[in-house]
C-alpha cells in the first residue's frame, strides 16, 4: 500500500520506479534555461514512476483511462527490475549533476536541493548488496508484499464493474510471482549475510501462518472481492475464483516463503542490531542519513535521547502531581494509569466501535481550531479504520495512508486495535492529532493537493520532515488548548513525547550501542510504564528499520527550533499561519532545505 511508509521506504530504494529511462531523461544543453530543464526532468520522472508501477498508479488513483491496466497487474519485484533501475536511476543521477544549480533560486532551488540529496542517499544504499529501502531486510514482520499486497487489493483496488473484478483477480494470480520475487531476494540477502534476528523471523513466520492457515473461502483476499461485488450488485462467481486462486497458487507460494526462514531459524541470531550484519555500521550511518536527513552520529542520537527523556521526564512528573500521583517513578504512575480501567475501553467489538467513534469526535473538534493557525486546509477529509486483524499482531500502534491525487479516496489514519488496553483513553488525543490534523494528513493532504508544486514531489516524502511534523502537531494542539480541561489528556501527550524520545536511545542503542532486545524493552518499560506487550513490537520494528525510529525526535526538535528562531528574529512580525503555511507549502524535503525556506521567509518578513 502506497501509504507514508511505502512512500518513504519507495523513495530510500532505487528499485520502485523512481529512476527515469534513458530515452525521457532531461539534457543539460549549453545555453538551456536551467530552470526548465529541471522542471522538465521531474515531470519526466514523475511520468516514468507512474508508468512503472502499477500499485503506485492505484493507490494514487491514476490507474484510469489510458492507464487503466495497470488495475490488473502488480509491481514487477524482481532482483533483475532492481538491477535495471539501479542502472537507470544512475543515469538519472548523472543528469541531475549536469543542471546548473547556481542558477536555480527560489522554489526551484528547493525542489533541486530536494532531489539531490534523495539521489545521493539512494546511492549510498545501492553500496550494501543487501535489504532494500529502509530495512536491511527483504522480507520481514512490518515489510513484503505477504502483508502489503492483501491489504492493498482490499484497501485501494477499487471495485466498480465487473471489469474491475476481473482485475482484482487478475492481480490476485501475479501475487505468487511477486511472493516468488521476493523469496528469492531474501534468499539472496541470507547470502550476503543479511539473515534477520530470530525473533523477527518467529513474527514473520506467524503473520505468514495467519495468512496460509486461514480457510481459502475466509480469506480477506476473497471476502475483499465477494463483499464488494455484492455490495455493488456485480454478478459473477468472483468469491469461488478468487479461493481457487488463494488456495491452489496464493497459499502455497507463502508455504514456500515460510519455509525459506524456517531453513534458517535454526541457525539465526538473537542480536538485534544492525551492527551484526556486513558492514552494519556504515549501514546504521546510511539508515540515519536516510531517515533524519541529516548526518547525525548514532552517538549524538543517544546523547540527544537520555537529555530528551529526563526534561520531559520532569514535566510529566510536575503533572502527575498535580492530579495527586506521588508514589514511584514517573513510569510506575503511567504504568497505573494504564490499568486505571477508567481509562479502559472493553476489548470487545462494541468498545472499539466506541473508541473509534470516540476518535471521530476528537477529529472534528481539531477542525473547528485548525483556522486560527493555518492559512490553508485540506480539501481531502480523513477517516479513522482498524489495522486489518490478519497483519494486526506485528503492525505499528498507528498510522496513516494518504488520500488519492484524484480524490476518490479520502485519506486513512489507522489505529491497531488487537487489545483495547493498549490504548487507555489518556493516549489517543495526541494519537489523533499525529496521525490526522494537524499531523499527517493535514500535511500530506496539503503536500498533494499544491497546485504549484511538480507532480514528483507532491508524492516524494522523508520521515525526518513528515514524522517531525507530526509530532510538531502534538505539541501545536497542546498550545491550542485541547488539554484546557483534560489533565489525563495532556500527560498522554507529554508521555506520547517521551516514548519517541526513548525512540532515540532505543534506536541507537541497539544499532550503535549494541544493546539486546530485552535491554530495549525494559528501558521503554520502565521509563514509559508502556505495556511489554506494546514496547515489544515497537522494539522489533526498530531492530528491522534502524535509524528510521530516531527520524521522529530529531524531525520534531528541528521544526520547533526553526520556529523560535523565527519567532525571535521577527518579533512582532511573526506570523505563526505563515510559518506553518511556508514550512507545509514546499512538501516533503530535508531538514536542510526546510531550513533554507525557513530562513528566506524570515529574511523576506524583515524586508
Amino acid at each position: 500500500m502506497i501509504d507514508r511508509r511505502r512512500l518513504l521506504m519507495t523513495a530510500a530504494a532505487a528499485g520502485a520506479g523512481l529512476a527515469a529511462s534513458g530515452q525521457a531523461l532531461a539534457r543539460a544543453l549549453p545555453g538551456a534555461d536551467p530552470v526548465a530543464e529541471l522542471n522538465g526532468w521531474m515531470d519526466r520522472v514523475f511520468q516514468d514512476l507512474v508508468m512503472t508501477s502499477p500499485e503506485i498508479l492505484t493507490s494514487l488513483g491514476l490507474d484510469k483511462g489510458a492507464l487503466a491496466p495497470a488495475r490488473s497487474q502488480l509491481d514487477d519485484r524482481s532482483q533483475a527490475k532492481i538491477e535495471a533501475d539501479k542502472a537507470k536511476f544512475n543515469r538519472f543521477a548523472d543528469e541531475l549533476n549536469a543542471i546548473d544549480r547556481s542558477a536555480l533560486t527560489g522554489r526551484d532551488a528547493v525542489n533541486y536541493d530536494t532531489v539531490k540529496f534523495f539521489g545521493e542517499t539512494v546511492q549510498i544504499g545501492q553500496d550494501f548488496p543487501y535489504g532494500t529501502g529502509n530495512s536491511p531486510y527483504t522480507v520481514y514482520q512490518l515489510g513484503g508484499a505477504y502483508q502489503n499486497i492483501p491489504d492493498f487489493l482490499d484497501s485501494q483496488h477499487q471495485i466498480e464493474t465487473a471489469e474491475d473484478a476481473e482485475a482484482y483477480l487478475a492481480r490476485l494470480a501475479a501475487f505468487p510471482t511477486a511472493l516468488d520475487q521476493e523469496t528469492e531476494r531474501m534468499l539472496a540477502d541470507f547470502a550476503a549475510g543479511a539473515v534477520p534476528p530470530d525473533f523477527v523471523i518467529d513474527k514473520t513466520l506467524l503473520q505468514l501462518a495467519n495468512l496460509h492457515d486461514t480457510p481459502a473461502a475466509e480469506s480477506i483476499m476473497t471476502t475483499s472481492v465477494e463483499r464488494r461485488t455484492s455490495e455493488k450488485g456485480i454478478a459473477g462467481d468472483w468469491a469461488a475464483r478468487a479461493e481457487r486462486i488463494v488456495a491452489g497458487e496464493i497459499y502455497p507460494a507463502l508455504l514456500r516463503q515460510a519455509d525459506a526462514f524456517k531453513a534458517r531459524r535454526a541457525g539465526a541470531v538473537h542480536d538485534a542490531g544492525v551492527w551484526r550484519l556486513p558492514d552494519g555500521e556504515a549501514w546504521y550511518s546510511y539508515g540515519l542519513r536516510n531517515s533524519t536527513t541529516t548526518t547525525i552520529t548514532g552517538e549524538e542520537v543517544h546523547q540527544m535521547g537520555l537529555e530528551q527523556v529526563a526534561e520531559l521526564t520532569a514535566r510529566a512528573d510536575a503533572l502527575l502531581r498535580a492530579e495527586g500521583m506521588t508514589q514511584g517513578t514517573v513510569g510506575q504512575r503511567i504504568a497505573a494509569m494504564s490499568q486505571d480501567q477508567r481509562f479502559i475501553y472493553p476489548n470487545t467489538d462494541a468498545g472499539k466501535e466506541q473508541l473509534l467513534a470516540d476518535l471521530n469526535l476528537q477529529m472534528q473538534d481539531m477542525q473547528a481550531r485548525l483556522p486560527d493557525y493555518f492559512g490553508r486546509i485540506p480539501k481531502s477529509p480523513v477517516e479513522v479504520r482498524r489495522v486489518p486483524v490478519f497483519t494486526e499482531a506485528g503492525a505499528p500502534g498507528g498510522y496513516y495512508q494518504g488520500p488519492a491525487l484524484d480524490g476518490s479516496r479520502p485519506g486513512a489514519y489507522y489505529i491497531n486495535l488487537r487489545d483495547t488496553a493498549e490504548w487507555p483513553k489518556w493516549t489517543l488525543p495526541t494519537l489523533t492529532y499525529h496521525e490526522a490534523s494537524p499531523g499527517h494528513h493535514h500535511q500530506i493532504a496539503l503536500q498533494q493537493e499544491n497546485d504549484d508544486a511538480p507532480m514528483l514531489l507532491k508524492i516524494l516524502g522523508f520521515s525526518a520532515y513528515s514524522e517531525g511534523w507530526g509530532l510538531y502537531a502534538e505539541q501545536l494542539a497542546d498550545e491550542m488548548g485541547v488539554y484546557a480541561d483534560d489533565p489525563w489528556g495532556q500527560i498522554g501527550y507529554l508521555q506520547s513525547l517521551m516514548f519517541r524520545a526513548t525512540r532515540l536511545v532505543v534506536d541507537s542503542g541497539l544499532h550503535h550501542k549494541r544493546w539486546s532486545r530485552e535491554q530495549a524493552i525494559r528501558y521503554m518499560v520502565d521509563t514509559l510504564g508502556d505495556q511489554e506487550s506494546a514496547v515489544t513490537t515497537e522494539v522489533e520494528r526498530y531492530a528491522v528499520w534502524p535509524g528510521q525510529a530516531s527520524s521522529y525526535k530529531i524531525g520534531h526538535t528541528e521544526w520547533v527550533r526553526l520556529r523560535e528562531n523565527a519567532k525571535a528574529a521577527l518579533g512582532d512580525r511573526f506570523d505563526i499561519k505563515g510559518f506553518h503555511d511556508t514550512g507545509l507549502a514546499v512538501g516533503g524535503v530535508p531538514l536542510t532545505v526546510l531550513e533554507e525556506v525557513i530562513t528566506d521567509w524570515v529574511a523576506a518578513r524583515k524586508a
